[in-house]
């Protein structure tokens, strides 16, 4: 399947679908060197990668048809985010979807919320997914809320599957159907 390149822009925000091998400098520079503490921990991955691992991350990303990895760019062109659909299973129609704020000064703006929204639409409109589905960690309420508030569902619940720091948390699993998307949006079924 060939990936469809869109972007949307609100208030100068802007997202759009990475499909060029120049902006990898970019994006480590700006969001990898280094990572934002709270970022790793809210997401769950190391606190460092190597210019290297980054470039090879991006590099396959936005090679892989079936891996969609959006900027969130600011007004001045810094990227201050990503949003991904991945884990793509054409048969079933359904995908996982991520999203990271890199900096702490973007979060708690509705930036997040737009973002969701979004991907969540192009999802359904474009790629025709059936269910799409995410996991957030019960110490990271402020994102479950957005999810929520944008029309996933908690499934279930992976009780002390993660550590935050030397705590054990929750991995929630959640996600949002098409009917319920539909609904949503005022579409009939």
């Amino acid at each position: 399947m060939t990936k469809i390149d869109k972007s949307w822009q609100k208030n100068g925000f802007l997202i759009r679908r990475l499909a060029k091998k120049e902006d990898a400098e970019n994006y480590y520079n700006q969001n990898y060197n280094p990572l934002d503490k709270e970022v790793a921990r809210l997401t769950g991955c190391k606190e460092v990668f190597t210019k290297e691992e980054v470039f090879s991350f991006f590099e396959t990303s936005i090679q892989d048809d079936n891996y969609y990895l959006f900027l969130v760019l600011e007004p001045d062109g810094q990227i201050m985010g990503e949003a991904v659909i991945n884990e793509m299973d054409f048969k079933l129609r359904c995908a996982n979807f991520r999203i990271a704020l890199f900096h702490s000064s973007k979060r708690g703006k509705g930036i997040g919320t737009w973002v969701v929204e979004t991907i969540r639409d192009f999802a359904f409109e474009e790629l025709k997914l059936h269910r799409l589905e995410l996991n957030v960690f019960s110490y990271n309420p402020r994102a479950e809320r957005v999810y929520l508030k944008t029309g996933f569902k908690r499934e279930g619940i992976l009780r002390d599957a993660v550590l935050d720091g030397n705590t054990y948390a929750d991995d929630i699993l959640m996600s949002i159907l098409e009917d319920e998307w539909r609904q949503i949006k005022g579409l009939k079924s």
